[in-house]
């Protein structure tokens, strides 16, 4: 079961995304405050983190900056939920390194295809691959590519070269 760790000051945002997220058979952890939730990813090791912006003690950006600071944290998918939607917010999230960044009010799908999305993306990191061609194979299939790439190459033309035709 994969762990979450929900950073949001809003009691009432709080438990209904944490309803939500256990729904899904997520494991969530929660903090009231950006302090709280960096010692809980310190000592828990989320999975994944879903952290609001403007909180009090420490905001979402001092908690983003202080765990990327920490190396046992530092590549822990970070995703913003925030009420803050101007585009200099959303560049600052992201220029930061957050992985995401969805906006208040939100739909419980769009916060769970975020999450899936980034725990897929993880998972595939973590894979070792084989080397030479049976890895790329592995590539493909565990990244769901395959199709993309005959898709790409369907209806293409093949053209073949000599050695030393000028081309």
């Amino acid at each position: 079961m994969k762990k979450i760790l929900l950073i949001e000051d809003n009691d009432e945002i709080r438990e209904n995304t944490a309803e939500i997220l256990e729904l899904s058979s997520y494991k969530v952890l929660t903090a009231e405050n950006g302090k709280r939730g960096v010692e809980l990813a310190i000592e828990n090791r989320p999975d994944l983190i879903v952290c609001d912006i403007m909180m009090p003690v420490l905001d979402g950006y001092g908690v983003l900056m202080t765990l990327q600071k920490n190396p046992d944290t530092q590549n822990i998918p970070f995703i913003f939920l925030t009420a803050k939607a101007e585009r200099n917010d959303f560049r600052k999230g992201m220029e930061l390194g957050a992985d995401d960044y969805i906006t208040k009010p939100f739909e419980g799908s769009e916060l769970l295809n975020a999450i899936q999305r980034r725990l897929r993306k993880v998972d595939l990191l973590k894979q070792e691959l084989n080397a030479g061609m049976e890895g790329v194979d592995q590539l493909l299939f565990a990244s769901g590519g395959r199709e993309t790439l005959k898709s790409m190459t369907e209806g293409r033309n093949i053209i073949k070269y000599k050695k030393k035709q000028q081309i």
